[in-house]
């Protein structure tokens, strides 16, 4: 075998194991942005230009979110949002529109305290989506009753929806997603 034709089966060699080594690299950050943003990383796809601009734009709310001070609440906090949440689904019996209301403010102040900026509904979703995308669409869905009951559109059924919907997200930011510490007595 002559040196040259060597050298091209040595570079062909080269090449389809950098292109392999390439296309297993895509693969592992895909499953990454999968895993970590659940039904969101579809989401964003579908509402995307393309896959690449909106894994581009995932990696980006990773970075914003890697950039917060996102902390899990002390104790005294859980028990104090425990409290009001109870109090808010109390509320329901008599004034539903006013406890989705409140449930929408609760659940606000709840990711303030946790370290998330609150500056507006879709930055709060961007946020939420890197650690929360499982239950982002709880929260979407009662931001949309939750809207409709400002114009005084919801029926009673959607806004005690909008309640289990909070409660969903509400639940996973009190225990910092499933790690909650655990409670002093």
């Amino acid at each position: 075998m002559s040196t040259g034709t060597l050298l091209a089966i040595i570079i062909a060699i080269v090449v389809v194991l950098a292109l392999a080594t390439v296309a297993v690299s895509l693969m592992r950050r895909r499953r990454h942005l999968r895993d970590r943003f659940g039904p969101e990383y579809e989401r964003t796809i579908e509402e995307s230009d393309g896959r690449r601009t909106a894994e581009r734009e995932l990696r980006e709310r990773e970075k914003r979110h890697d950039a917060l001070d996102i902390k899990p609440l002390p104790p005294v906090s859980r028990d104090r949002y425990t409290r009001e949440w109870s109090s808010v689904q109390e509320e329901f019996v008599d004034r539903p529109q006013d406890a989705v209301h409140d449930a929408d403010q609760l659940v606000t102040s709840l990711m303030h305290d946790r370290g998330y900026p609150t500056e507006g509904f879709e930055q709060q979703m961007k946020d939420l989506s890197v650690e929360h995308g499982r239950t982002l669409e709880h929260y979407r869905a009662a931001h949309e009753v939750e809207s409709l009951s400002d114009r005084s559109r919801a029926t009673t059924e959607q806004l005690r929806g909008a309640m289990v919907h909070y409660r969903a997200l509400f639940d996973e930011l009190l225990t910092d997603g499933g790690r909650a510490q655990p409670s002093r007595s």
